[in-house]
Order: structure tokens, then sequence, then C-alpha cells
């Protein structure tokens, strides 16, 4: 608790009233005893003093009063008698609670609300401003040469082949080309290892009064066929077609089953037929 102390200016008029910390209302040329103790001899000596005393006294204040004018006297000037403590005030104290111990834990946390609706799509902004030319690239490896792919295959037989009671294999013994072996002479077809696009040819010399009947196969499948009525006179036919492969195809020539007479004609000396095909495309060059 704090305490106070006041201090007081009075203004010493005459006529006035000097009015103490304590509310009391007093005449200010008063003179109390102890002033009177200390002007009076012969109120130590042999008696108290009187009335008349006191008013004696307050009159000679007076006229020092006068004397003197008005002045601004602290309560505490040497000579005047220090005013009574002014009373402290009550204070009233009020309790301050740390709401922070008074929280409890902390709860668990909730589940997640569910998404909001999106909003509506902004315009488009303006293009921003073209950015700065970026430094040269290092240069790339060196890539794969150019690849060309090349299939081709020319063959012959010079001798005479006739039907039996099974279908058979036309064989070669005449081989002019045969780039990279694709063409198997011993089982007499022809096998893919470049998919793409083929041309194919086949040419025979057909028998006199004899029907001629092949079909140029891929794999097991019929593709075109090559016929030749009897007559009395023998002529060379032939057939040609271009086909798709993919790799592992198998092209070859089969003469037809003897349900009737069929042949085609040779001689040990001349070539009279041929089975012919190239790559025209392959499939890697799309």
């Amino acid at each position: 608790m704090l305490g106070f102390s006041l201090s007081l200016c009075v203004l010493i008029l005459p006529a006035a009233v000097w009015v103490t910390c304590t509310g009391m209302v007093t005449d200010p040329y008063r003179i109390t005893r102890s002033e009177l103790d200390l002007e009076n001899d012969d109120y130590s000596s042999h008696r108290d003093p009187t009335e008349s005393d006191y008013t004696a006294q307050s009159q000679r204040a007076r006229s020092r009063d006068g004397e003197r004018g008005s002045q601004c006297l602290r309560c505490c000037d040497p000579g005047e008698e220090p005013p009574p403590p002014y009373p402290s005030p009550a204070f009233q104290f009020v309790p301050h609670i740390n709401i922070t111990i008074l929280k409890g834990e902390k709860g668990h946390r909730g589940e997640r609300g569910t998404y909001g609706k999106s909003g509506k799509s902004g315009s488009s902004g303006p293009r921003g401003p073209e950015g700065i030319k970026g430094h040269k690239g290092a240069t790339g490896s060196p890539g794969e040469p150019c690849k060309t792919y090349f299939s081709a295959f020319s063959v012959g037989r010079k001798k005479a082949l006739h039907s039996n009671d099974y279908y058979q294999t036309l064989i070669y013994d005449t081989e002019f080309v045969n780039l990279y072996k694709h063409f198997n002479m011993f089982s007499g077809k022809f096998y893919c290892y470049i998919p793409g696009v083929y041309y194919f040819s086949l040419n025979v010399h057909t028998w006199n009064q004899k029907e001629t009947y092949l079909h140029l196969m891929k794999n097991d499948q019929e593709m075109v066929v090559l016929y030749a009525q009897p007559s009395d006179r023998s002529i060379m036919q032939s057939q040609s077609l271009m086909l798709e492969l993919e790799q592992n195809d198998e092209v070859w020539v089969r003469l037809f089953k003897g349900e009737r007479e069929n042949a085609i004609f040779s001689d040990d000396f001349d070539t009279y037929i041929t089975f012919n095909g190239y790559l025209i495309k392959p499939k890697s060059d799309g």
C-alpha cells in the first residue's frame, strides 16, 4: 500500500479561513499554546495563559501579516507545525485468475469436412513476356547409321513333276539369287526375316494333254492359283502377287493332288520352272 503526502499552499489573507487536511475550520491567527510559550516568558514561570494573552498574540500576528503581505507558505516550512498525515485511501484487492492453467487437455482431431464446390474458373491472364533465350545445348551422341534392308531370291527347277495321291511341295534344284539365304532350297520355302511388303512371281511350262494346277501358299493358306486346261500344245503360264508378311511367315508353291492327271513340264537341259520374290518396303520404314 502506498502512502500519500499532501502539500498545501495556504494563502494568508485577513479574515481568511484555513481548512486543514482533516477538514476542521479554525482561525488562522489563533495562536496555539506552543507558540505562545515561545513568546510569553511568564507562561513557564508563574501562570497559565489567559484568553487575553491569546487575543493579544493574534493581533500581533495580524499586524505581521499586513506587513509581509500575502505569500504562499508550505505547511512544512520551519516554524510551522506539519499537518497530520493524510489518511491513505483503502485499496481493494481484485483476484487475477490465470486462464491458461484452467484449460483442459487438447481434444482429438475431428473428422475432415466435405469439400466445397469448386469455384468458377477465372479468365485467362495476359500472356507473359517472352523469356530469355537459353544457352545452346551440348552436342548429342552420334545416331545409328541409316539401315537399308534387302531380301530377294530367284530359284528354278529342271525336272518335270507329276501329280500323286497327296499334295506335293515344289522343290527347286537351281539357285539364281538367294540374298542372306532367306530361301531354303531343301524345303522349297521362303522364310520371312524382315517384315514388310514382298512381290512374288511363279512361271511354269504346261504339259501336252495334261492339266496344270498349282497354288501359291502363305503358310497353310492358298493365296492364288496357277491353272491351265489340257491342250494339244504346251505353253508358258505365270502368276504373280504382292503379300504383306510378318516375321517367320512362309511362302511356297504346292502341286494339287492327283484327282485328275496334273503335271508341269521340264527337261534336264533347260529351266522351265522359276519362282522369284523380293522385298519392296520394310515395315520399319513406317
